[in-house]
C-alpha cells in the first residue's frame, strides 16, 4: 500500500494539532510490533512497525492486549508515561517519524525523549532514544550481522536510515526536470522513471501520474512532448494541491489507500473520501488486522479440518469407484450359468471355456477364463460366490458413500464457518463442536484451568422494515436458533445446496414485507461459501416446516415445503442494516 514519504507527510500534518500538546497516559502494546499510546484527551496513536502495513495514525479501535505486557511496552512506560507530546517532524522525503516527549529522568529533572517510527516495509523499526541520542531500546534489534551499513542496538547513538541516491521531488523545478528528461535517451516507462529517480514516491503515485498526463500507465519518455511533461511534472511534484484521504474499495471491501484522487482504475475500483486520514486508515486496517489476526489463530484448527476434508473426499473418490466396479456382476452370474450348464464339457485343468451365450439373443460364443487348479463345479461357484460378494459390496459401499457424503458435507461446513469466524469465542465454539465429534482431541492439560466463556450470539440486524434478522455463526449456533430459540412461525433462509448460515426473520406468524425477506435473503447469500456469485438461489419457509433427522452432525436439518428466491449478496448490506445490541 502506498505509504509513501508523501502520505506520510499529510498524515504528521493532520496530527500536529490533535496530539502536540497532549500528555500521555497509558501505553499498551496489543501485539509484537504495534504499540498505542492513550492520551489524556482519550485519543489512542496507533504506532505499528509491522513489515507489511506500518503506519502511524489515531484510532477508534479496539484491541486485546496481552495478560503480560511485553518487556518493549514496559521499557515505553518507564520512560514516557506521564510524558506530553512535544513535536512531531519527519527527514524530507523519508519514510520515517520522530515523536519528541517532554518527560522527566530518573532524578525528576525535565529531559526530551524521542520515540522514532521507521515506516520501511521489512526494516521497519520503532526505536526510543535518550536526551543524549542514544538508542535506549528498539522493538528489532540490528546487529553487524545483519547489516554492516547501519546497527540498531542499545547504547550505539541513532542515526538515520542511509538516505537513497534520488531526487527530493518538491526541491526539483521545472529546469531541472527538462534536462534529467532529456537526458533519457533509451526507452523507458515514465512511472518506473519518476520511481527511479525521485524519493518519496510509491509506485501507484508514479502510474497516476502516467496515466493523467497521457491515458497510460505504461507510456514510454520517447514517445512524450517531453517540454509538456516537465511543465506537467514540475506543477505535480511541488505538491501544492489540495491532498485529500481517499480510500479505495472494491465490492465494498479497502483495496488501496491515497492523498489525492485516483483515476487509473476507472469504474473497476470506487473512490471513498474519509472524514480524516486518521478515519481512512482505521477503516482500512481494523479489517484487515482482524482478519490477519484470526486467520492466523485458526491456522492449525483450519489445516486441520482441511486435511480432515481432504481425506474424506480422496476416500468417495475411491469408494465410488469400487461401487461402479461392482455393477458388472450380473456377468459374474451369467458365466457362472454357463460354466454350470457346460459342466460336461469342461476337464480339470482347462483354462479357457468356449460356449455359446444362451444370454446373448444372437447366441454368439462366449469365452469364460478358467481357474486350472479349480474343478469344472469350483469354477462355476466361484463365479457365483464372485456375485455374491460384489453385490454385498455394492451394498456396503452405498452406506459408506452416503455416510462420507455426508461427513464432507459437514466438515466442508465447517471450513465456511472458520472464515465467518469473528474472534476467539467462535473459533472456540468450532473447536469445542469439533471435539465432540470426535474430529479432534480435547486439550487434557487446560483441564479445569481453562475459564469458561459465555455463548456468542447470533449476528442481529433490523431490517429496512423494522423487523429483527439473527443469523447464525456456527453450527451449534444454527441448531439453537433454528430448532430451539426461534417460534415456530417465523421465517427461516438458508442458500441453497452450499454451506451458509442460518438465518431467522422474528416475525411469529406476522406478514413480513418483502424488502426485509430480500434483505434475509441477501444476508443468506453474503453469510456462505457463495457470498461472491449472484443470481444466489435462497430457500425460504416456516421454522415449523425443518426437521433435524435423528443422528444428523450439528446444523444439518431437512425440510420439503419451501420457496426459492434468488438474490446477489452486496457486502456493504450488513453495515448498513442497524444491528441490534
Amino acid at each position: 500500500m502506498p505509504f509513501d514519504a508523501i502520505f506520510l507527510s499529510a498524515v504528521i500534518r493532520e496530527l500536529e494539532p490533535a496530539i502536540v500538546g497532549m500528555r500521555v497516559d497509558k501505553i499498551q502494546q496489543p501485539s509484537r510490533d504495534t504499540v498505542l499510546l492513550q492520551m489524556r484527551g482519550k485519543e489512542k496513536l496507533l504506532l505499528s512497525a509491522n513489515v507489511n502495513r506500518p503506519r502511524i495514525h489515531l484510532t477508534q479501535a479496539a484491541f486485546d492486549n496481552p495478560a503480560q505486557p511485553p518487556m518493549f511496552c514496559m521499557l515505553l512506560r518507564k520512560h514516557l508515561s506521564g510524558g506530553r507530546i512535544a513535536a512531531l517532524t519527519q527527514p524530507v522525503a523519508e519514510r520515517s517519524v520522530t515523536i519528541a516527549f517532554d518527560c522527566t529522568d530518573e532524578m525528576g529533572s525535565p529531559c526530551r525523549k524521542h520515540l522514532i517510527l521507521e515506516l520501511m516495509g521489512r526494516n521497519s523499526n520503532l526505536i526510543l532514544t535518550g536526551a543524549d541520542g542514544r538508542i535506549i531500546d528498539c522493538l528489532r534489534r540490528v546487529d553487524f550481522e545483519m547489516s554492516e551499513a547501519r546497527q540498531v542496538l542499545p547504547g550505539l547513538f541513532y542515526h538515520e536510515p542511509p538516505q537513497q541516491d534520488k531526487r527530493i521531488p518538491q526541491e526539483t523545478d521545472e529546469a531541472q526536470l527538462a534536462a534529467l528528461l532529456a537526458a533519457v535517451d533509451s526507452p523507458k516507462r515514465l512511472d518506473k522513471w519518476l520511481l527511479d529517480t525521485f524519493a518519496g514516491l510509491s509506485p501507484l503515485i508514479t502510474r497516476e501520474l502516467s496515466y493523467c498526463f497521457c491515458g497510460e500507465i505504461d507510456a514510454d519518455i520517447l514517445t512524450l512532448d517531453r517540454d509538456s511533461l516537465a511543465r506537467y511534472l514540475a506543477r505535480e511534484l511541488t505538491m501544492t494541491g489540495e491532498q485529500a484521504p481517499i480510500l479505495l474499495l472494491q465490492d465494498g471491501m479497502g483495496k488501496d489507500f491515497s492523498y489525492r484522487e485516483i483515476a487509473q482504475y476507472g469504474d473497476f475500483l470506487t473512490q471513498k473520501r474519509c472524514e480524516s486520514f486518521s478515519a481512512l486508515l482505521d477503516e482500512y486496517y481494523t479489517e484487515t488486522d482482524r482478519a490477519d489476526r484470526m486467520r492466523q489463530k485458526s491456522q492449525t484448527l483450519r489445516k486441520t479440518v482441511t486435511t480432515l476434508y481432504e481425506r474424506t473426499v480422496r476416500k468417495l473418490e475411491i469408494q465410488r469407484k469400487e461401487r461402479e466396479e461392482t455393477m458388472d456382476r450380473e456377468r459374474l452370474r451369467q458365466m457362472g450359468d454357463i460354466v454350470t450348464a457346460n459342466l460336461h464339457a469342461i476337464e480339470r485343468g482347462q483354462t479357457l471355456l468356449r460356449a455359446e451365450n444362451f444370454y446373448d439373443p444372437e447366441m454368439r460364443e462366449i469365452e469364460i477364463p478358467l481357474k486350472p487348479n479349480l474343478s469344472p463345479q469350483q469354477n462355476a461357484a466361484k463365479y457365483y460366490k464372485d456375485y455374491a460378494k460384489a453385490k454385498h459390496a455394492e451394498k456396503i459401499l452405498t452406506e459408506q458413500i452416503a455416510t462420507g457424503e455426508t461427513e464432507a458435507e459437514y466438515l466442508g461446513g465447517v471450513l465456511e464457518e472458520l472464515s465467518r469466524a469473528d474472534n476467539e469465542r467462535d473459533l472456540s465454539e468450532i473447536r469445542a463442536e469439533l471435539e465432540d465429534g470426535g474430529y479432534i482431541r480435547a486439550d487434557r492439560r487446560k483441564g479445569n484451568k481453562q475459564m469458561k466463556q459465555a455463548p456468542s450470539v447470533p449476528l442481529s440486524f433490523s431490517s429496512s422494515d423494522g423487523v429483527r434478522i439473527l443469523v447464525g455463526k456456527n453450527n451449534r449456533q444454527n441448531d439453537q436458533l433454528s430448532l430451539k430459540n426461534a417460534h415456530k412461525n417465523d421465517i427461516w433462509l438458508h442458500v441453497q445446496k452450499f454451506h451458509g448460515a442460518h438465518v431467522i426473520i422474528e416475525c411469529a406468524g406476522a406478514e413480513v414485507p418483502d424488502e426485509t425477506i430480500t434483505e434475509a435473503a441477501m444476508l443468506a447469500a453474503y453469510y456462505s461459501e457463495v457470498r461472491e456469485g449472484q443470481n444466489v438461489p435462497v430457500d425460504v419457509t416456516q421454522v415449523r416446516n425443518l426437521k433435524k433427522p435423528n443422528g444428523a452432525k450439528p446444523g444439518m436439518v431437512v425440510y420439503e415445503r419451501y420457496r426459492t428466491v434468488f438474490v446477489t449478496p452486496d457486502s456493504s448490506l450488513p453495515d448498513r442494516l442497524k444491528k441490534i445490541e
